[in-house]
């Protein structure tokens, strides 16, 4: 049975729900310890002194913040002790979006809040009432000192907590160079129509994640029991790289057509069809160098120029 990490309660006007919070995910990454190749005997890391190279008890360290090459403010445990966030218990609901005006890229952790036996209808009559609205609560709340933004929404029955990143922690698609604009590309319309067409033949009716697997995983962790039972592995050849440059509409009308003869048979695509092609770059203009933005105000959206096939 899974344990709490935090216990507090939702805010939402003058109601308070009593809940637990449990993590949502559970990392299957494959981690490996540092060892010593002629005995196998664990490496232990020590903190020293990039200036001697002595090394430096605990009591001793103290956090600095760099302000410059080699230049450093100290800051005391009791000054950052006098700054921490008040810990409310509180999960304090601010408002209320549509979760479609929140951006993915926002969102960090996932956790589930669990409500407490003498709160169990609160709880139910909230997640009712968001899901009926469509609607999601943005909170804030203090998790081991820190401050969070989250976003709390329902999903089968329960409510999840995702905790979000702030706006000065997401970096603008407008800082990147290299992302065409309307008057980089031109489309036609046929084009459209194919890459259309693809995305058609590829969509299905719900998305079930359980058909996914990380195959890396599965194969390291093969390796890792067969080296276990004292087999000998033998490296299988490496793959071709490199992808093959075709003509655009020539790899869409290839993908539409495979894809559709694949939902035809239920087979899976093989690691030919899977290989990655670099289609042939369309004529660009030059596009001028763009200033730098500083809190740029967000542009309309505007659709792409086409020209007619």
């Amino acid at each position: 049975m899974p344990r709490p990490i935090w216990n507090g309660s939702i805010a939402f006007g003058l109601v308070n729900v009593p809940v637990k919070l449990f993590s949502a995910t559970s990392p299957k990454d494959v981690r490996f310890h540092q060892l010593r190749r002629s005995d196998a005997s664990r490496i232990r890391q020590k903190r020293v002194s990039a200036v001697d190279g002595e090394e430096v008890p605990y009591e001793e360290i103290v956090k600095g913040y760099e302000i410059g090459p080699d230049q450093y403010v100290v800051v005391e445990p009791d000054e950052l002790n006098a700054l921490d966030p008040k810990a409310t218990q509180t999960i304090d609901i601010e408002e209320f979006v549509s979760l479609d005006q929140i951006d993915p890229v926002f969102f960090e952790n996932a956790y589930y809040l669990v409500p407490d036996k003498r709160s169990e209808k609160a709880y139910a009559l909230l997640s009712a009432a968001m899901s009926e609205t469509n609607k999601v609560a943005v909170a804030k709340f203090v998790m081991r000192t820190k401050q969070y933004l989250a976003a709390v929404r329902p999903s089968q029955g329960a409510l999840v907590l995702s905790t979000m990143l702030y706006a000065d922690e997401v970096v603008p698609v407008a800082n990147l160079d290299g992302i065409p604009s309307d008057d980089d590309v031109e489309l036609s319309d046929r084009e459209l129509q194919m890459a259309e067409a693809l995305i058609d033949s590829l969509t299905v009716e719900r998305f079930e994640p359980e058909k996914f697997h990380d195959d890396y995983r599965e194969r390291v962790l093969e390796l890792i029991d067969a080296k276990a039972q004292g087999q000998t592995i033998v490296a299988a050849p490496a793959p071709e790289t490199g992808a093959r440059v075709v003509d655009l509409m020539a790899a869409l009308e290839a993908s539409v057509k495979a894809a559709k003869e694949r939902r035809a048979t239920g087979a899976t695509p093989s690691p030919e069809e899977q290989a990655p092609v670099a289609a042939a770059r369309p004529r660009r203009t030059a596009a001028k160098k763009a200033a730098p933005v500083v809190e740029e105000e967000p542009k309309p959206a505007r659709t792409r120029r086409r020209k007619t096939a």
